[in-house]
């Protein structure tokens, strides 16, 4: 207490984000009983009726509906790709980077290469269908300049196709972005240690692999513990910026289907229903993801 008493304006500082969470953050949470209830328009939330046996019946009728079933795989899919060889790109990046001689060409190359962080999807999106056209696209053009080939390449419309063209087109935008946190670790680590390793023998490549990552490794773990909350989400603009008739069998994950039966075919507890398992799928990865880093000697979130 005394403490606390000689130091209240820093609490008295706490205060006003403490009340922002509870109104605006935390309040609101008690919206998700609209998951267990019959929505109303008309009803206050405490006035709505449980929907079914303990509430249960969105969730039944969630997977009960081949859409979501396939939502679910798509999603899951998307997310482990961008994992894959997304999670990786920034690390290499900011690796490559941090080894340029040249100061200038490194600010020039590090500034092109985030500045499509800044780009809206629905710009990016249009971009993509005007090079990656089957037909008409530049790329594809290109590719039979140069190959001789006499159908285009279906970037954007064959389902194997489109993923890996989504995938690549969104390490593109974020790869930039990214990078700044890992060179941000990177000039934590000690020059010392780079100059007693080169005094030692060591070359470039030893150096990066036994100084650069393992002081990257906190940050790698931390960031990857963070996106792994997420496996089960997935960025609704992206996704539908690239949707098509063609490509809605790989394209249609949960965002997708929120949107289209919930908001538009205004089933919201069913919606809702879909945002709280989301949610709790992704709180058990972000706690499975810690307690694996710990595990392994590593510090994780909390």
């Amino acid at each position: 207490m005394m403490y606390i008493s000689r130091y209240w304006t820093l609490y008295a500082l706490l205060l006003l984000p403490l009340v922002y969470f509870v109104i605006f953050r935390y309040g609101p949470m008690q919206y998700i009983l609209v998951a267990f209830k019959k929505y109303r328009v008309v009803d206050t939330l405490w006035e709505m009726k449980w929907a079914g046996s303990y509430g249960m019946e969105h969730f039944v009728a969630a997977f009960s509906n081949r859409d979501f079933l396939f939502s679910i795989r798509n999603t899951i899919i998307l997310n482990l790709l961008d994992r894959l060889l997304g999670f990786p790109a920034p690390v290499i990046l900011a690796i490559l980077l941090n080894e340029l001689a040249f100061k200038r060409f490194k600010r020039v190359t590090q500034t092109i290469a985030y500045m499509p962080h800044f780009l809206s999807w629905v710009i990016v999106g249009g971009m993509a269908k005007q090079i990656l056209a089957t037909n008409d696209g530049s790329l594809n053009a290109f590719f039979r300049g140069l190959f001789n080939l006499k159908e285009g390449i279906p970037f954007l419309e064959s389902p194997v196709y489109w993923v890996f063209s989504f995938v690549l087109i969104g390490i593109w935008q974020s790869v930039g972005w990214n990078t700044i946190i890992y060179l941000a670790a990177i000039t934590g680590i000690s020059p010392e240690l780079y100059e007693a390793a080169a005094v030692d023998g060591a070359n470039r490549m030893r150096r990066i692999w036994h100084i650069t990552l393992p002081g990257l490794r906190p940050t790698i773990v931390t960031l990857l513990i963070l996106s792994m909350g997420s496996i089960l989400g997935g960025d609704f603009e992206r996704v539908y910026a690239f949707l098509s008739p063609l490509s809605r069998n790989v394209g249609t994950t949960i965002p997708v289907f929120v949107y289209e039966y919930g908001i538009r075919g205004y089933q919201y507890s069913l919606s809702t229903a879909v945002g709280f398992f989301q949610s709790l799928i992704g709180m058990f990865f972000l706690f499975g993801t810690n307690a694996i880093a710990k595990k392994f000697g590593e510090r994780g979130v909390w």
